[in-house]
């Protein structure tokens, strides 16, 4: 992956690449300052090439919040020069990705009508698109050659042409979605024939600087082509239109960015078929997370592996595979969350250094319990002892950053092992990825030598040592008590004990309405351990409504066929012999439901903190952080831990009274 490569006479240093991706850090259709610095960060961390995303041809893709970037807009050619600048400044080949949405409209509010290759309805859309005419297709092609001069003028070196996902290039490809009979439908060429136009009036824009062209499989999902049909494709558009790199993914809009499920790369196996059909450099991404995957997809035949996640969770992602420090690597976990929800950009639950605009950081700060005065704290630049007294990934984030800045830290955790509220998350069916980041995190802290004690619950004597003590003892789950005789257990009770449920028994989940992962973990659970009925009840308007919407669309694939009946609007009301007793929350009627086990998905609980010293010393700090203040998300622990380490590395200079 070290070696460099030539494409279209670039020198690219090496074989990895940041794929299209963006964090909607755009105002009016143009990239902002805040959105150069992302790209900039990410560059200089050794990607060979980066391709920047979510940058519509057409006023019919633009959006209502107008988060995607105009690139047929000249007025934003500037913007566009700061954002290719930022790149190519660190080294990396700038490419642009462009596309056109057709009949899809990612699910935000828009100005204007739909449109694609014929009149046939997404299944991820409410209502049919409108056909586009021959005249407008070539319009559309304008829009491609318009947008690709501003960003090659503003300072790229080549675009990428989108032509994966189920996008208006992708519709025009697939036989599912073009039922046209004029020059761009019918037979495969004519399909392709909207593609090779698009080519050839870039290349005729642009000249001999990079085009790629990124195609995508189907993975269960229309109008995506089967492998040989894009094999078939790719030969027919290089041919007749030359292009300078193939890109290949798979999936659609909610499920082209996999979820937790997804271990491993779904191309690995289908690069050799790919190398033999592609006739220029070939890109494979998608789930690439580990140098082992990189090496052997680069053995099987790609030039180049593109990876988009991991960049931001690790914008140092590439130099740290490259040096071999792949233990260094702080992982994504494909939780699909805050890179997924644009609130109000794409930020990440892992990694603390990700701000919103206007910020340095991750905005968070601790619950002060016990302030120092000054006069006998830590010294500023964390010479004091500090102890951080729970070891999920609030207090592990907090002692990793610490220890980096020198500072004699202890841990202190309770239970046997580490990780707290992550690591029972990763006992859930599916939910692995939470515990790669417990690994990081504790390798991380091993690594700097920091003195972590499982096991090990402090008495206020034991803490008395340290200049600051920071309790991170995170939540515990309070289901509620249910009167009757069938047995009940919470759902941490239930994924931590395998044993709790028989084969071929029949479990009830009773969800708090909230629609997140606890629920859908113990009905994973329950399917894994061979249940004979699952049953959903929840007082809500549905199943898994709280989590992402590719989280959920990918989850509820996985669950075709699995033995789950879903009860919105109900509530269990008692338990009976082999039995619960539900009741309609909207009707109020109610009936009987066989079970053998009810999982009731209780509210988190701050954790009561040890003892904490009470020896009337001054100038210590203690203070709370994460789910031990009020229970909520991986991104609030691992922001509070980082932002209260720099706020106890910042206190003044101790003196001894």
């Amino acid at each position: 992956m070290r070696d460099p490569l030539d494409l279209a006479g670039l020198r690219l240093r090496n074989r990895l690449v940041a794929v299209a991706h963006g964090l909607a850090d755009v105002r009016d259709g143009a990239p902002t300052e805040t959105d150069a610095a992302y790209w900039r960060r990410l560059a200089s961390g050794g990607a060979a090439m980066v391709i920047t995303g979510g940058t519509v041809v057409a006023r019919e893709s633009t959006l209502r919040q107008r988060y995607l970037t105009e690139a047929y807009r000249p007025p934003i050619r500037e913007a566009l020069r700061r954002r290719a600048q930022a790149i190519t400044g660190e080294g990396a080949v700038a490419i642009s990705q462009l596309l056109h949405l057709g009949r899809e409209t990612l699910g935000a509010g828009n100005h204007f009508h739909p449109v694609s290759a014929s009149g046939v309805r997404s299944p991820r859309e409410p209502t049919a698109p409108r056909p586009l005419t021959a005249a407008e297709v070539r319009g559309v092609v304008e829009g491609f050659r318009v947008s690709a001069g501003n960003c090659v003028e503003a300072g790229y070196h080549g675009v990428e042409l989108h032509a994966a996902h189920g996008y208006l290039l992708a519709q025009f490809l697939s036989p599912v979605t073009n039922d046209r009979d004029d020059a761009y439908g019918g037979d495969a060429d004519r399909r392709a024939a909207l593609l090779c136009e698009v080519i050839d009036a870039v290349r005729a824009e642009i000249g001999g600087r990079p085009i790629g062209v990124r195609l995508s499989i189907a993975n269960g999902a229309e109008p995506e082509l089967e492998l040989d049909d894009l094999l078939d494709i790719a030969r027919r558009v290089s041919a007749a239109s030359p292009f300078d790199y193939l890109n290949v993914t798979t999936g659609v809009r909610n499920t082209y960015v996999p979820g937790m499920a997804t271990t491993g790369p779904p191309l690995l196996e289908s690069v050799a078929a790919l190398r033999r059909a592609a006739s220029v450099p070939l890109l494979v991404s998608q789930s690439f997370r580990t140098a082992a995957d990189i090496g052997r997809a680069l053995r099987l035949g790609a030039d180049l592996v593109g990876m988009a996640r991991p960049f931001i969770a690790d914008p140092d992602v590439a130099n740290k595979l490259l040096s071999g420090d792949e233990r260094g690597i702080r992982p994504c976990t494909s939780c699909n969350e805050d890179c997924r929800t644009f609130e109000p950009t794409g930020l990440c639950a892992v990694n603390p250094e990700l701000a919103p605009p206007g910020e340095t950081s991750r905005p968070a700060a601790p619950l002060i319990l016990l302030h120092g005065d000054g006069r006998q704290g830590a010294r500023a630049g964390g010479s004091g002892p500090v102890a951080v007294v729970g070891a999920g990934p609030a207090g592990m984030e907090c002692a990793l950053t610490l220890a980096r800045h020198d500072v004699a830290v202890t841990v202190f955790e309770a239970e046997p092992s580490v990780g707290g509220q992550a690591a029972l998350a990763s006992l859930a069916p599916q939910r692995g990825g939470w515990q790669r980041f417990v690994d990081y995190q504790y390798a991380q802290l091993t690594d700097l030598g920091v003195c972590v004690r499982p096991g090990a619950a402090p008495s206020a004597a034991d803490l008395r040592e340290f200049d600051a003590v920071v309790v991170a003892t995170g939540a515990v789950e309070e289901a509620p008590e249910l009167p009757g005789d069938l047995p009940v257990t919470s759902s941490t009770e239930f994924l931590g004990d395998p044993g709790l449920a028989a084969p071929g028994g029949r479990i009830a989940v009773l969800d708090d309405g909230f629609g997140w992962w606890p629920g859908i973990g113990a009905v994973q659970a329950a399917i894994e351990r061979e249940a004979a009925e699952v049953v959903l009840l929840t007082p809500a308007a549905g199943f898994a409504t709280g989590v992402s919407v590719e989280n959920r669309v990918q989850l509820l694939h996985r669950l075709k066929g699995a033995p789950l009946r879903v009860m919105p609007f109900t509530t269990v009301t008692a338990t009976l012999t082999a039995a619960i007793e539900v009741r309609d929350v909207l009707s109020g009627r109610a009936r009987r439901i066989e079970a053998d086990l009810l999982v009731v998905v209780g509210q988190r609980i701050p954790r009561a903190p040890w003892p904490l010293p009470a020896d009337g010393r001054t100038g210590r700090t203690v203070v709370a952080i994460g789910d031990c203040v009020v229970p909520r998300r991986m991104s609030h622990a691992v922001a509070e831990g980082r932002a209260t380490a720099m706020t106890l590395l910042a206190r003044p200079v101790a003196r001894a009274r």
